[in-house]
C-alpha cells in the first residue's frame, strides 16, 4: 500500500503481461526495457485482446520518436526516466478519473442512432441493426469521433489495428456495408463522406 494504492509487481515482461490479462487494474505502470519480453510488446498483446486498462510508460528512450512510437503504439501517458515519484502519482491519478469517467458511458447516441456497449445492441430509428464484428467497431469509432472528419488511414489503424495500404478499399467497402445497413432502418442518414478527406459521422445540416 503506498499512497492509497495497491500494487502488484513484475520484474519481467511475461508475468507483467499474465498479471495484467488475468486480473482488473485501474492503472498499469509499464517500463519499456523489462526482460523475457519488452514492455511495447506487452503493451501490443494487451491492446489486441481488448484490455484498454490506462497504462503509463515508462522509460530512458526520451526522443520524440520513441514517446510517438509509445504513445501510438496504445499508451496513454509517457514518462521519460529520471522521474519525481509525485509526478507520476499524478499522472496516475489523473488516467484513473479518465478511464472511470470512460466506465461510466456505456451507451452511444447521435439523433436516431445508439449504441450498447454492453449488450453491444445497436438501433436506429427504434428498429435493432445486427452488425458484424469489425462492422461494429467501425460503428464505435465513428461514434467515439462524431462530428469529425475520419480519415481512411485513421480508421485503418484503429480499427483495423494496421498501417494504411494506398491500394486498398477495404475501408470504402466497410463504410459501404454499414452505411447500407443503417439506412435500411429508416430515419436520418448518418454517415457521410467528405470528398478526399474521409467519412463523418453527423446530423445533416
Amino acid at each position: 500500500m503506498e499512497h492509497g494504492w495497491t500494487v502488484d509487481v513484475a520484474d519481467n515482461g511475461r508475468d507483467g503481461l499474465f498479471l495484467a490479462s488475468g486480473e482488473s487494474y485501474d492503472i498499469i505502470v509499464l517500463d519499456r526495457m523489462l526482460p523475457q519480453m519488452e514492455g511495447l510488446k506487452v503493451l501490443a498483446a494487451l491492446r489486441a485482446s481488448e484490455n484498454q486498462t490506462p497504462v503509463i510508460i515508462l522509460s530512458a528512450l526520451d526522443g520524440v520518436d520513441e514517446r510517438i512510437k509509445g504513445l501510438k503504439q496504445g499508451g496513454d501517458d509517457y514518462l521519460c526516466k529520471p522521474f519525481s515519484f509525485g509526478e507520476l502519482l499524478v499522472r496516475a491519478e489523473i488516467l484513473t478519473r479518465r478511464g472511470h469517467a470512460k466506465e461510466a458511458e456505456t451507451t452511444l447516441v447521435i439523433s436516431d442512432l445508439e449504441m450498447d456497449l454492453l449488450s453491444r445492441r445497436v438501433v436506429k430509428n427504434r428498429i435493432e441493426v445486427d452488425l458484424q464484428p469489425r462492422e461494429f467497431q467501425l460503428l464505435r469509432f465513428l461514434l467515439e469521433h462524431k462530428d469529425q472528419v475520419i480519415s481512411r488511414t485513421m480508421l485503418f489503424e484503429s480499427v483495423w489495428d494496421y498501417h494504411f495500404d494506398p491500394g486498398s478499399n477495404i475501408i470504402d467497402v466497410h463504410v459501404a456495408k454499414l452505411r447500407k445497413k443503417l439506412d435500411s432502418a429508416g430515419g436520418t442518414s448518418l454517415i457521410q463522406t467528405v470528398r478526399g478527406a474521409g467519412y463523418v459521422l453527423r446530423e445533416p445540416a
